[in-house]
This record gives C-alpha cells, sequence and structure tokens, in this order.
C-alpha cells in the first residue's frame, strides 16, 4: 500500500474551513481537525496531559480550569491582547509539537483504512510548519463581514473580539499566495461544491489517480 499524501487546509477564522472538509470527504479524502485534536489534549482530564502540564507551566496555573482543562477565555485574554504576540508564539510552539504528534497518528489510521489521500485541516497551516508535510494546499477565503458573521454565531463574543482575532490571523491575500488552491465561501456561497470538485480533480490528475 503506497503511502497516504497531504492536503492542508487552512483559513482565517470564520472562513468555514469545517464545512469545506466535510465536502472533500464526499470524494473520498477524510479528514484530520487539528483544532479537535487541540481540544482532546486541552479538554477535561483528572490529570493533565503532556501539553496542558507545559502550558501550565509557562502562563501558570490562571490557564486551567478546575476540571483540568484550559481555560480558553482566559488564554484568549492573553494572547489577543494588544501586546499578546509573544505570548501567541510562544502558544504554538508549544501546542503544534503535540498537534502535529497526534495529526501524524490520526492520518497513518486513515491510510491504514486505505485512504490515499487525508486532508488536514490546520487554520494556523504556514504558522505550525504543518504546510511543509503537505503535497498540496487549499485555503478557504471569505470576507471579513462574512466571516465576523460567522464567527459572532458560533462562539459568543463581541464583534470587537471578533475583529481583533481576525486582525492577528494572515490575511486572505497572503493565504492564496501561498497556496496551491483556494475555495472561495461566501455566506450565499454558489458553486462551492463545484470549486471542490475542480480542485480534487486537479490533484488526482497530478497524481495520476482515477477521474
Amino acid at each position: 500500500m503506497s503511502e497516504a499524501f497531504w492536503i492542508g487546509l487552512c483559513g482565517r477564522s470564520g472562513s468555514g474551513k469545517g464545512y469545506v472538509a466535510s465536502r472533500f470527504l464526499t470524494w473520498g479524502i477524510p479528514s484530520v481537525d487539528t483544532d479537535a485534536v487541540y481540544r482532546a489534549m486541552t479538554g477535561p482530564s483528572a490529570e493533565l496531559s503532556p501539553c496542558m502540564r507545559e502550558l501550565c507551566a509557562v502562563f501558570g496555573n490562571r490557564v486551567v480550569c478546575p476540571d483540568g482543562s484550559l481555560d480558553r477565555r482566559a488564554m484568549s485574554e492573553i494572547v489577543f491582547a494588544e501586546d499578546g504576540a509573544h505570548a501567541r508564539l510562544t502558544l504554538n510552539r508549544i501546542t503544534h509539537r503535540y498537534i502535529l504528534a497526534e495529526t501524524r497518528r490520526a492520518a497513518g489510521q486513515w491510510e491504514r483504512e486505505g485512504a490515499a489521500a487525508v486532508l488536514i485541516d490546520a487554520p494556523l497551516l504556514f504558522e505550525s510548519g504543518f504546510d511543509a508535510f503537505c503535497r498540496y494546499t487549499v485555503c478557504v477565503v471569505a470576507s471579513e463581514e462574512a466571516s465576523l458573521a460567522r464567527i459572532l454565531r458560533r462562539d459568543g463574543i463581541s464583534r470587537e473580539e471578533a475583529g481583533r482575532r481576525l486582525a492577528a490571523q494572515m490575511t486572505n491575500e497572503e493565504l492564496i499566495r501561498r497556496c496551491d488552491f483556494a475555495v472561495y465561501n461566501e455566506l450565499e456561497a454558489e458553486d462551492l461544491e463545484g470549486q471542490i470538485r475542480r480542485i480534487v480533480g486537479a490533484i488526482r490528475e497530478k497524481e495520476g489517480m482515477d477521474p
């Protein structure tokens, strides 16, 4: 059995990456959600995970809830503060190491089940360095207003806080420049299925796979 190759999927917060990833599955390409991996390793636990122990050592007990999970609001206040750039880099440096190890394990499981390609849903694909492990990269692009609307509906935070979150991320233009393919996903996106079909078709053609 040949080794499954990785397709990196990225995009700004609120771009709709999760839905796009689900549409790739209809073409036989399963995904690993690195956000879900992160939530699992920082979730409630009787014993802190190695990742949580390291975060606690660096940021202090204020980022740990009584149930052993990460206090996400406290962490967000630290890393998205006006002077939070260094803290954000430190958080990413710690967590990306653990996320990559688990992502490799999960992708390996899909490979053993017969997948020829695995989609790696990684919002910080380039910042984490995960792009180095991907044969192709795809970004999901949405306007600022569409992204803000999704964030507000999903996370229940203020518009100002959502704006700060987007301001701390790569721009759509930078993602498009870096990626092999782009999916445009507005609130009323038309031809989303067609965009994904064309991307999958192009990748299959490059790989010499059956259409």
